[in-house]
C-alpha cells in the first residue's frame, strides 16, 4: 500500500529517525516501525495523528493524491 511509503518519505523529509519521531509522538518504535514497513495497518487514529503533525493530508498519506495539501 502507498501510505507506507509515504511514512518513511515524510519522516526523512523532516530529517527524523525512527527514535526521533516515535519520541516525539509518544509510541513504541516497534510499532511505528511496522507501519513504516507494512507489517501492521496503521489505525485510524494514528493516521490523522500523523497528518497533523506533517500538516499534510490524510489523501496524500493513503496515496489518493500526489498533493499533500497543507492543512489550514
Amino acid at each position: 500500500m502507498q501510505h507506507y511509503t509515504r511514512l518513511r518519505d515524510l519522516r526523512e523529509d523532516a530529517d527524523l529517525t525512527q527514535e526521533q519521531l516515535v519520541q516525539k509522538l509518544g509510541m513504541h518504535k516497534t510499532t511505528y516501525t511496522n507501519y513504516e514497513q507494512g507489517k501492521r495497518e496503521p489505525p485510524f487514529d494514528f493516521i490523522i495523528k500523523i497528518a497533523k503533525f506533517y500538516n499534510v493530508s490524510i489523501d496524500y498519506i493513503a496515496g489518493f493524491t500526489n498533493e499533500p495539501r497543507k492543512i489550514k
